[in-house]
């Protein structure tokens, strides 16, 4: 006889729609408006609450806890939402909430991440794709983090702060607020220390543009003169650099202040 997929101990509230070529592994719960598209793999003893969504081919793995409540005492039961793209690994015992109506209701996820044990994602907040958030890293509420940042093990960010595009942040580091595209900080409290050279290169950047982003940081962060000065001469550079107009265009609608 064909074996199904779904172990006989998975607990499926009738609300809940999973697709065909789902596996749910042994004691997982998949609770009321979740739903699940195919080819994706939950292992055991996960739980999943709704409103839920999680797209193809993704991996959870065991004891994650997805789309639970938000840790927001101003949190009062409202409909709230968690989105999961596709082709995401989900490691062991990372936490996944759902959003507040304050924050707009919604924690997404996107595409093609790399979620490693003991992450937490915190409610409301933006993760892009092709990022990966190694062991214990923990983003509280309403932060946004840019496709193909890397935040270290440990590192910390607190709320309402903004992770650029490509940006990489060390071990242990503690981020309180804005990162730019493309910058590499570490530290408790976070410094930037250069540029992601390295993740850069793997990413087929081409020299000119990682020697523009060079200039452009050491103008931003070691150059001496007015603020206003420093911006002035990277603006001559984001003329021709694409890259840098982008990191110029972060940092004019920062909020919080960006680290330096």
């Amino acid at each position: 006889m064909p074996v199904s997929p779904i172990h006989p101990s998975v607990i499926i509230n009738d609300s809940a729609v999973i697709a065909e070529g789902v596996e749910i592994g042994p004691y997982s719960i998949i609770g009321a408006d979740v739903e699940i598209a195919s080819g994706t793999v939950i292992g055991p003893h996960v739980v999943i609450n709704g409103p839920t969504k999680i797209g193809c081919d993704n991996r959870i793995f065991q004891f994650a806890s997805i789309g639970e409540c938000p840790q927001d005492l101003k949190y009062n039961g409202e409909r709230t939402a968690l989105e999961i793209g596709d082709r995401n690994r989900i490691r062991e015992f990372v936490t996944l909430h759902r959003g507040t109506v304050g924050g707009g209701g919604v924690t997404r996820i996107g595409s093609d991440n790399l979620l490693m044990a003991y992450v937490h994602v915190a409610h409301d907040c933006i993760v892009g794709e092709h990022t990966i958030l190694a062991n214990n890293a923990t983003i509280a509420g309403h932060v946004v983090v840019g496709d193909y940042a890397i935040l270290g093990g440990f590192t910390t960010v607190h709320q309402f702060t903004r992770i650029g595009a490509h940006c990489f942040t060390g071990f242990a580091t503690a981020i309180d607020r804005d990162v730019l595209p493309y910058f590499t900080v570490a530290g408790n409290r976070a410094r930037a220390v250069g540029i992601n050279k390295e993740g850069l290169n793997r990413r087929g950047f081409q020299a000119d543009s990682i020697r523009a982003l060079q200039e452009a940081f050491k103008l931003l962060v070691k150059s001496k003169g007015t603020m206003k000065e420093r911006l002035e001469k990277v603006e001559a550079i984001a003329v021709d650099h694409g890259e840098v107009a982008q990191m110029l265009a972060f940092l004019r609608t920062s909020e919080r202040g960006w680290i330096r």
